[in-house]
């Protein structure tokens, strides 16, 4: 065992959608695909990148049930777009930093952000 303390719980998944304005029609499609196939919460259109996300996208939330459904889902259909996945355990840093699951291009995130963030919130 390495010492370090035990992540926090998983409570939820976020999926991010990254598109740009050539692929925003497919990142259409697909948002109102997984609307009709699964329970999710789905976050706004972000036009412009915002927080630790260099792209524009939209985040998808959906719980511990869904993981092993929505994510094999997305493999195979997510039309070529980039997709950010990560546990939601109350602590954005290792959430993005240590477990994401990329889906395609691997962005760069704004990590410094999220820590920022994180220190000025108490967290």
């Amino acid at each position: 065992m390495s010492g370090s303390p035990a992540p926090d719980p998983i409570t939820g998944y976020h999926a991010h959608v990254y598109y740009n304005d050539d692929n925003r029609p497919a990142a259409a499609e697909l948002r109102a695909e997984l609307e009709a196939r699964f329970e999710v919460v789905m976050g706004r259109w972000r036009d412009e990148p915002v927080g630790p996300h260099p792209e524009p996208m939209y985040q998808v939330a959906f719980g511990l049930d869904q993981f092993s459904t929505i994510v094999p889902w997305l493999m195979l259909h997510r039309r070529g777009l980039t997709v950010l996945v990560h546990p939601d355990t109350g602590n954005d840093v290792p959430d993005h930093r240590d477990y994401p699951l990329w889906l395609g291009a691997v962005l760069d995130l704004d990590l410094a952000f999220l820590e920022r963030h994180a220190r000025s919130s108490g967290t």
